[in-house]
């Protein structure tokens, strides 16, 4: 199969990819679709978990940021400022997110833990004042749709399961400020830099709320911990930085679907988390919001 150039409209950005950074792209997802059933399978708790997959990954991810020649230090007033915010976002975000996939399905967990293309939708419509357009509409119908039929089908399971779908859907909210935060640092310092200095102010955070709810800290079983620091903040995170600039946010959003896919594959695997028609069907709704969100985002 020849590499070729994929060119979007004239006089928007060109995209060039070929194999190795479509495998990119898909390994990791598939690498951070294990996530949540690495945090299930923590013996720790789950801000505890979320503690010890920035801590295990901080190491490898400063010599990774060494090795690319992106600078560590001597950083302006405002990127320090924007890197401890971001942190902070990024550990609220880990904490509610972990404590949302003890309480719901993994699919679930999931699918609205990856709402922040359309958060950043929303955000970007307020930001410049102005009604949204037809498809936009379009998402945000689909989007509250499938979203009623998942709290819906969870409310029916328990009153936790629907309170664990919106922890993870606020989860997405503060991933969104993450993102936010470091959104004009990204333009002139590495990924790797941002993402150990961001992980490193997360963390005295994420370990006072462990210990101000009584969660057990120390894991007895060191190696689901070690998978999760691996796939989804070292693997998971380096593929997708490496792969991200090539595609066009279409396809980044057709392939963000392999997540809540594996998601729900696991969880059926692992913990015998089915997958009724009429939650397909709102699963169906958000992912296609998801995807028509990213579509519209202009990289």
């Amino acid at each position: 199969m020849k590499e070729r150039s994929r060119k979007s409209q004239p006089g928007s950005r060109r995209y060039d990819w070929n194999w190795r950074h479509l495998a990119a792209l898909m390994g990791g997802n598939i690498a951070l679709a294990f996530g949540p059933w690495t945090v299930r399978l923590s013996d720790a708790g789950p801000v505890a978990t979320g503690f010890w997959r920035l801590a295990l990954a901080l190491p490898v991810l400063a010599a990774l940021a060494l090795a690319n020649r992106q600078p560590l230090f001597g950083f302006r007033r405002k990127t320090w400022l924007a890197m401890a915010g971001a942190g902070l976002f990024f550990a609220a975000d880990l904490a509610t997110w972990h404590i949302g996939i003890h309480s719901t399905r993994l699919g679930n967990a999931t699918l609205f833990g990856n709402a922040g293309s359309l958060i950043l939708m929303v955000w970007g419509l307020i930001a410049l004042r102005r009604a949204p357009h037809r498809g936009e509409w379009l998402a945000l119908a689909s989007a509250f749709a499938g979203a009623a039929i998942l709290f819906g089908r969870s409310l029916e399971i328990s009153t936790a399961t629907l309170v664990g779908d919106l922890l993870c859907l606020l989860a997405g909210f503060f991933y969104v400020f993450y993102i936010l935060l470091l959104q004009n640092e990204r333009r002139h310092l590495g990924g790797w830099s941002l993402l150990a200095w961001s992980s490193l102010a997360g963390m005295p955070l994420l370990l006072a709320l462990a210990l101000w709810l009584g969660e057990p800290v120390l894991p007895h079983r060191w190696w689901p911990l070690l998978v999760l620091a691996l796939g989804s903040q070292i693997v998971g995170q380096g593929l997708l930085v490496y792969a991200l600039r090539h595609f066009p946010p279409l396809i980044i959003g057709l392939v963000l679907l392999t997540q809540p896919s594996i998601s729900v594959i696991a969880g059926w695997f692992a913990f015998d988390e089915t997958l009724p028609l009429l939650d397909g069907l709102g699963m169906a709704l958000v992912a296609t919001a998801l995807v028509m969100a990213r579509a519209g985002q202009k990289n």
